[in-house]
């Protein structure tokens, strides 16, 4: 662990560059940080998209999460709109992973093949 004088020894906001990346130390305008960690996050997928239903975590709401998927953040995004109308509900994008309200792996499943995904239904 770095020392206390390390961590608050960085350059927080410079009047020549503005704010800078506390990973990086680089300008936001030209930090690359969050391109890289979406590019390591395509390249440990394996291909398979991976269907599940989770409730923990979430007061007993059942929520079904739709990971795998090798896509890039703003496509990601798309393809959660088109499954969320296709299931007619809500839900979101967290972490590279779809989640749609309620319990749709059959529905997403056939959409998904349609799409040319290879898909396996996970857990329980």
């Amino acid at each position: 662990m770095a020392s206390l004088r390390d961590q608050l020894g960085g350059l927080v906001y410079s009047t020549e560059h503005g704010k800078t990346c506390p990973t990086c130390r680089e300008a936001l305008e030209s930090c690359l940080c969050d391109d890289m960690s979406e590019q390591q996050r395509l390249a440990a997928l394996d291909g398979v998209v991976r269907i599940r239903r989770e409730t923990s975590g979430r007061k007993g709401k059942g929520v079904t999460t739709v990971s795998g998927i090798p896509l890039p953040s703003e496509e990601l995004k798309t393809l959660a709109k088109t499954l969320k109308k296709r299931c007619g509900t809500g839900g979101a994008v967290k972490d590279g992973i779809i989640e749609i309200q309620g319990d749709h792996r059959d529905v997403l499943r056939q959409e998904l093949s349609v799409l040319g995904y290879q898909v396996k239904l996970a857990g329980g």
